[in-house]
């Protein structure tokens, strides 16, 4: 079992157009010559990997199957990275060859063999900490590509499925996942240098895009934007970080486009999630991050801290698997009564006011009510008597104080209260849309600092 399966058998092939951009089409055709010509130079890898900077789309994607060719592990890479980050990963990724624009040079990096059968190198998006590398199998890949595929087939009565739409970066393993996701299910790929409102609008029309994949930035973008219609959408699914209950129903509101909420990790794939049966049957629920996909056991233990057991995951985590198989997610959950499961927030996140616990993502969604507040962040600082307190930094319109804090009294306790609020133009982000909350809390000591 190779991804490599995914170009290969693929129901498309020589002039047949695979691959689409704003500006034109590729054939499946080209994408196999550019892989092969790439193969050819790199050589036998036998498990060394290598680095691509390559712009997002078809280069890219045939980038990756060409090191796959060759018998090597890909690292997708942003093209745009500065110097000193590119060099920071490549000394952590350590690759044989290192694949920039046009030129394909020889890493400087003594590199690293993976095991049998690696196929990918992703990196992880935290909101804090510097990211770490995540070893994908080909045959755990796919089983991450199968475990959603399987639940909505391959097409309605044999047909070809419609093209799948990538609006996020293949440098990152959101991207990577839905691009292949669209060859394992048999589908033509649509690809985005970048994300723009414009342009996503244009391709959802001229490829008659029924559902597909947003952050929750490029939703919250699309809802503040000129843009009035997404015809023919009629679901996306919510990736990279679960969307807030009160953007997701903007965002239905705004274009009539339910959004499905996901849940995943890059070391375990899509875990919870959403159907579109669950959508029409639930539609109350929109905001929860659906139900496990079957072969997935969760649990939520005392502290509200969820555990999944996942079917396959990827090398890295070892130290948050219990005896029983379940990892630890790192997130604050609960499930209701029809199985939906809710997430509440990070428990690293988590403020403790002199022994409340509050939790950010709460006091957010109250804030993000008001009709002054476009986006919301709360985040712990320091304090003297309770240890630490919720400051809220605060995107839109700004008002006194005064008003959002009466705001805030109708619908919390006291003391989830923010203590002070901060108005600024927009949030710091990680490349996948998260806010950085550690910078947040920068900006917050900083500005308190020259009060």
């Amino acid at each position: 079992m190779s991804l490599l399966s995914l170009l290969r058998d693929h129901p498309l092939q020589g002039s047949a157009n695979l691959v689409h951009t704003l500006d034109g089409s590729i054939s499946a055709g080209h994408i196999h010559d550019d892989a092969r010509r790439l193969a050819h130079v790199l050589g036998n890898l036998e498990g060394a990997s290598v680095a691509l900077f390559l712009p997002n789309g078809p280069r890219l994607l045939s980038g990756m199957f060409g090191v796959w060719m060759a018998g090597g592990v890909a690292i997708p890479m942003n093209e745009r990275s500065p110097v000193h980050e590119r060099e920071r990963h490549l000394a952590v990724a350590r690759p044989r060859w290192v694949v920039d624009g046009e030129s394909v040079t020889r890493s400087n990096h003594e590199d690293h063999r993976h095991a049998e059968d690696a196929a990918l190198v992703v990196w992880t998006s935290g909101t804090t900490g510097d990211p770490k590398t995540v070893v994908h199998t080909h045959r755990g890949y796919l089983e991450l590509l199968d475990r959603v595929l399987g639940q909505i087939g391959k097409g309605r009565n044999g047909s070809r499925p419609m093209p799948n739409l990538i609006p996020v970066s293949m440098a990152l393993n959101a991207g990577i996942y839905n691009a292949l996701f669209g060859l394992r299910a048999g589908a033509e790929i649509v690809t985005m240098t970048h994300f723009d409102v414009t342009d996503f609008s244009t391709l959802v029309e001229r490829f008659q895009i029924r559902s597909t994949v947003l952050p929750p930035a490029a939703m919250i973008a699309l809802s503040d934007s000129d843009v009035s219609s997404l015809s023919p959408l009629k679901y996306v699914r919510s990736i990279t970080s679960p969307l807030s209950p009160i953007h997701a129903r903007r965002f239905m509101e705004k274009f009539g486009v339910f959004v499905l909420n996901g849940y995943g990790q890059a070391e375990m794939g899509e875990v919870i999630g959403w159907t579109a049966e669950d959508a029409k049957v639930y539609p109350e629920k929109i905001g929860s991050i659906g139900k496990p996909h079957p072969g997935v056991a969760i649990r939520v233990d005392d502290s509200g801290l969820l555990w999944v057991r996942p079917p396959t995951a990827a090398e890295g985590i070892e130290d948050r698997r219990d005896a029983d198989g379940y990892v630890s997610t790192g997130d604050i959950a609960h499930v209701d009564a029809d199985g939906f499961v809710w997430i509440e927030g990070r428990q690293s996140d988590m403020i403790n006011r002199g022994g409340h616990k509050v939790s950010p993502s709460a006091v957010e969604e109250v804030l993000n009510l008001h009709h002054s507040v476009r986006e919301s962040c709360v985040v712990p600082v320091e304090d003297g008597r309770l240890g630490e307190v919720p400051v809220a930094v605060l995107v839109g319109e700004p008002v006194p104080d005064d008003i959002i804090r009466d705001h805030c009294r109708e619908h919390l306790t006291p003391y989830k209260i923010p203590v002070s609020f901060v108005w600024v133009d927009s949030l710091p982000r990680t490349q996948v849309g998260k806010v950085k909350r550690n910078t947040v809390v920068d900006i917050v000591r900083a500005m308190r600092q020259g009060s």
